[in-house]
């Protein structure tokens, strides 16, 4: 057409313009349509998620839990995932209000499910689990959990800020409250350098599903933050600072045992160093209790726990499978 003469100039730059104009809008499009097929995804799972019926639901006449002291009552407890997988045999255990014990023992001794069932996340087989007096499986599930304070090591936080996930702990906290818990937990300098891909910075920040923005001691660090600023009578530390290093782990510690004065404290750790402070450690094996005393009492005993705490070096311990096979009498 140019050759022919039957275009002009300014046609052939006009065209030019809109060629590129509408390039530009269709890659905006596509950025749009990828934007909404992805979101119709969550939505779908957040449907599944939703429309799944309860696994465990409050009593008809489930009262509100109220917490005086503290004090836990394990009473004849038997458990089992399936088909006998996962148990415990006949569990009896009474933790005194504002008092710290620590639960020790190889993987599939039942220190996590003991913890779970007292969080009510699964219903006895047998026995009982009281706080205060009141069952746990005759209050509300919502009072019960509001009154506990957890950090495990499967740390969950949500695809919203910072500040969304540690709140989780207080709705209605302040962002002072909610700056204060998260120096507590040495997790404020590391947030006022991030910044997602939205650009939204510090405590506004996304953290990814499941914080997969995060680095494992981050997570676990959000999540001691959201601890503190609950502040709920009773904790329960299931490997709290396990993925933290020696420097952050030291000065957590050192705000986690003043946040434990006059609380009643559940600590779960293989890296006995880290409890062998508390006022009480309780020694599980095969689901059940097999030893229990202070440090300086189990070492005496030189028992399960004394043999798991001469394999450590420097706190840590090696695998326990093969620490097991080593300690244990030749049959």
């Amino acid at each position: 057409l140019w050759v022919e003469g039957s275009i002009t100039v300014g046609a052939v730059a006009f065209t030019l313009s809109l060629v590129l104009r509408l390039n530009m809008l269709l890659g905006r499009l596509m950025m749009q349509l990828n934007s909404i097929l992805r979101n119709l995804g969550v939505l779908e799972n957040s449907k599944a998620l939703i429309s799944q019926p309860l696994g465990l639901t409050d009593a008809p006449d489930a009262k509100e839990l109220v917490v005086a002291g503290g004090r836990i009552a394990v009473k004849n407890v038997e458990f089992h995932y399936g088909k006998g997988f996962g148990v415990l045999n006949g569990i009896d255990l009474v933790v005194r209000p504002g008092e710290k014990v620590g639960l020790v023992g190889p993987s599939g001794a039942g220190k996590t499910t003991l913890a779970n069932l007292i969080l009510r996340l699964y219903d006895l087989e047998s026995g009982s689990i009281t706080i205060d007096g009141q069952d746990v499986a005759k209050v509300t599930q919502n009072s019960l959990r509001a009154n506990i304070g957890v950090v495990s090591q499967d740390t969950a936080l949500f695809h919203r800020s910072l500040r969304d996930n540690i709140k989780l702990g207080m709705p209605d906290a302040t962002d002072a409250e909610v700056i204060a818990a998260a120096k507590k937990a040495e997790a404020h300098e590391f947030i006022l350098t991030l910044r997602d891909n939205r650009d939204r910075a510090g405590y506004e920040a996304f953290v990814g599903e499941r914080g997969v923005k995060l680095s494992g001691g981050q997570r676990q660090r959000v999540a001691i933050a959201r601890v503190f600023l609950k502040d709920a009578p009773i904790l329960i530390l299931d490997e709290a600072t396990s993925a933290l290093d020696s420097d952050i782990e030291a000065a957590i510690q050192e705000n986690l045992t003043r946040l434990m004065e006059n609380k009643t404290v559940i600590a779960i750790a293989h890296r006995l160093s880290t409890i062998a402070a508390l006022d009480r450690l309780v020694v599980l094996d095969g689901g059940r209790i097999v030893e229990q005393g202070t440090h300086d009492q189990l070492v005496a005993l030189d028992g399960l726990y004394a043999r798991l705490w001469k394999r450590q070096s420097g706190g840590f311990l090696y695998h326990e499978d093969s620490v097991l096979e080593e300690t244990r009498p030749a049959e």
